[in-house]
């Protein structure tokens, strides 16, 4: 399990970076402007782009959530890594939410990465789950 959801973490950190070179990209068309409905400049470029009233862009909370979540991961910590996964999932459904309901346009980074946490979440409740039904060894 450790393996998989350092993978994961690692492959969230991919996505993270591709949205916040969207956030700074000030020349040419974004590279997943589909059509109307998806298009990750005009997400990444929206007031929502950032954590209000810090300036922070949302991406860079993703790359510091799967990098916390990666090094849990590799630790074994899976309660945390759960904790951590789970937070993002809920920050995830409200962006996703802020696409669907406010913005009207949908950014492949952001789904993706909504897929990748949701992911992560089920694998870490499984793995806490698992890690506490084990039977204890070696108290004597």
């Amino acid at each position: 399990m450790k393996y998989v959801l350092i993978f994961l973490a690692i492959f969230g950190i991919v996505v993270s970076s591709l949205a916040l070179r969207e956030h700074y990209r000030t020349q040419g068309d974004s590279p997943c402007s589909i059509n109307e409905r998806w298009d990750c400049g005009m997400v990444n470029k929206s007031p929502y782009a950032v954590v209000r009233g810090t300036g922070i862009p949302v991406a860079v909370l993703g790359l510091a959530g799967y990098l916390l979540m990666g090094v849990l991961a590799a630790r074994r910590a899976y309660p945390l890594v759960l904790a951590a996964a789970a937070a993002g999932l809920a920050y995830s459904l409200y962006l996703a939410h802020i696409e669907k309901d406010i913005l009207g346009v949908w950014c492949v980074y952001c789904v993706i990465s909504l897929g990748i946490i949701s992911v992560m979440t089920l694998l870490a409740a499984g793995a806490t789950i698992a890690s506490r039904r084990r039977p204890e060894t070696g108290h004597g």
